[in-house]
């Protein structure tokens, strides 16, 4: 195996573990833990099997088999700016309702008690 192959290789597996550590330790949620251990499969495959990208290419019809590699990467790191820009917006509405929801409490809870008519009937 080539040094450059090894090195790879050796990157791929050192990212999956890495992820995986950071998985257990929950300081990275699982879903997108999920993501870079693909991620890290992939680097490990492209860097043991270097003439897999070739064929890819070949098949794809691209002449300069790189270019197929970092159109692939470019539009890997689209998909998950797209993903991450959805769920920062989802967790960003949710906290402002959730501080609406605070806030119509607190004012629940400051304006004083108007007795109801239920309340200040008296029962035998």
């Amino acid at each position: 195996m080539a040094p450059l192959q090894l090195t790879t290789t050796l990157l791929g597996l050192g990212l999956a573990a890495l992820i995986l550590l950071l998985v257990r330790r929950d300081r990275l949620y699982l879903m997108h833990g999920l993501f870079w251990v693909l991620v890290a499969a992939l680097t490990a495959l492209l860097g043991a099997w270097p003439g897999l990208i070739d064929h890819l290419a070949h098949i794809a019809g691209i002449s300069y088999p790189p270019a197929l590699l970092l159109l692939l990467a470019s539009a890997l790191l689209l998909l998950k700016a797209l993903h991450t820009d959805m769920v920062n917006t989802r967790i960003e509405r949710d906290v402002r309702r959730l501080n609406q929801r605070l806030a119509l409490l607190e004012a629940g809870l400051a304006s004083p008690c108007v007795p109801t008519s239920a309340d200040t009937s008296t029962t035998p």
